[in-house]
């Protein structure tokens, strides 16, 4: 029987789409490989934020040739959608194949559509080498000269715009922690943030329908899972793009009014989407956990302004505070930026100070890169690496400071949590409603709630107790 394995890079919404890619095998009869090198096809799901994320793909490419020089290496995602021809020059690239065709992968590399249930599985692929082109099922890319097109260049990609499918199937945020699925309701982002390449590869944003964000979810709670997180490219924009126009409020509370979920989580969500009622909603159902992401980018009005942000510094301030108002223990975090160009000492100053003022308990920060493409790749006054690297540690150093006293506050409080499956032989790891680390001495069974005592904060985590 032929293997597979499907290797993920990025964000949660390429790995919820590397877990519909793995579903798409599966329903053909293959089986998931332990590592790639055992494979014998190696899926490559490629993001492109930035350019170290480009490299790390075609360093993953490199790799696996060198491990596996016998698999076809199939590269996907983000990066392949962006730029097919270099990553198709790239030798041992066997496949490009961008989101515009993700949801049809498994028929591409192996020319064999969905059976559905009641057809025949078929027990082995059969290499997109031995198709005839009349047989493709997508015609590759033209030449860049325009003469003619190149057909024998294993290019499927078409404009991602003209799209609408979304792949969903639930992803785990780590080979040892399978106790809280991911699941992909939302792709696609209609924003058009100047330094962002990613609408250009995602295409429109997208919602999976009602019936099927149910149906994933109850099938979730059927297998055993205590806690499910949605995503999304653009998660607060669910629902816009239905036959049915819904917002996002209605999704909540229709998981929690159609399933027995015992705890929805809630990723990342626009600043313009935290309504007063999504932010009530959260407040007052004890099964949404506590746990706010909103991305910030920058405190800098001018700089939102050139990152075309849809919200201004005092907007984003108001948020934030009535978060912290309606749930005054919950997590909350953000995006931030670093470097973008033209960014100022005033404007740095201007974020750093919004960083110490409000309550945030965690912070991504990120130093820009320039996206082919992109409005901000254009412009002058681009910052110095040297200088954007330093920008970040100060922001890094005062989030680490923030949360470090965020976790402090619960010594001698009693909070929840969910048991993960690491052991390390004398803790358990375990993570807080309110997303915080915590560890639990002894072997627990993963996947269980449970109330534990705070007693230390050491290396960044909660050590503490079962709670009787």
């Amino acid at each position: 029987m032929a293997s597979f394995y499907v290797e993920n890079f990025g964000c949660r919404a390429t790995q919820a789409d590397g877990a519909a890619v793995e579903r798409q095998f599966r329903e053909r009869g293959l089986v998931r490989a332990e590592r790639p090198s055992e494979a014998e096809v190696v899926v490559l799901n490629t993001c492109t934020v930035t350019a170290s994320a480009d490299r790390d793909a075609r360093a993953a490419i490199r790799r696996v040739r060198r491990e596996n020089p016998g698999c076809q290496i199939v590269v996907t995602g983000c990066y392949a959608q962006r730029a097919p021809e270099e990553i198709a020059a790239l030798p041992g690239v066997s496949q490009v194949i961008g989101n515009s065709h993700k949801h049809q992968l498994a028929e591409i590399v192996l020319r064999q559509p969905d059976s559905g249930s009641g057809g025949r599985i078929p027990s082995a692929f059969v290499p997109l080498s031995s198709i005839s082109h009349r047989q493709r099922p997508f015609l590759a890319c033209p030449e860049p000269n325009g003469e003619g097109t190149n057909d024998q260049r294993p290019i499927f990609i078409s404009d991602v715009f003209a799209h609408t499918e979304l792949l969903a199937a639930p992803v785990f945020e780590a080979a040892n922690e399978r106790t809280r699925p991911n699941l992909k309701v939302q792709d696609g982002c209609d924003n058009r943030c100047s330094f962002c390449v990613i609408p250009s590869v995602r295409g429109q944003s997208r919602s999976l329908p009602l019936r099927q964000v149910l149906a994933e979810v109850n099938a979730l709670v059927a297998a055993g899972y205590r806690e499910v997180v949605i995503s999304g490219i653009n998660l607060g924009r669910w629902g816009r793009d239905l036959a049915e126009p819904a917002q996002f409020e209605d999704l909540i509370r229709t998981i929690l009014d159609g399933t027995a979920l015992e705890k929805l989580r809630i990723s990342s969500v626009e600043p313009m989407d935290w309504s007063d009622e999504l932010i009530q909603l959260i407040a007052d159902s004890p099964r949404i956990a506590r746990h706010a992401h909103v991305p910030m980018q920058s405190g800098s009005d001018r700089v939102l302004r050139a990152m075309h942000r849809k919200y201004r510094p005092w907007h984003y301030r108001e948020k934030i505070k009535k978060i912290r108002t309606a749930m005054p223990t919950a997590a909350i975090g953000a995006d931030v930026m670093v470097g973008f160009p033209g960014e100022t000492e005033q404007d740095f100053e201007e974020t750093r100070r919004m960083v110490e003022e409000l309550p945030f308990t965690y912070l991504h920060v990120f130093t820009y890169s320039p996206r082919p493409g992109t409005p901000a790749a254009a412009m002058r006054n681009q910052v110095p690496a040297n200088l954007a690297r330093a920008r970040n540690k100060v922001l890094r150093d005062l989030a680490a400071e923030k949360k470090l006293a965020f976790m402090k506050s619960f010594i001698g409080q009693t909070v929840e949590a969910i048991t993960l499956s690491a052991f390390d032989g004398t803790h358990t790891d375990c993570l807080t409603d309110n997303y915080l680390q915590l560890r639990l001495p002894g072997r627990h069974q993963a996947n269980h709630w449970t109330r534990a005592l705070v007693n230390d904060v050491q290396n960044g985590t909660l050590m503490a107790r079962e709670s009787t």
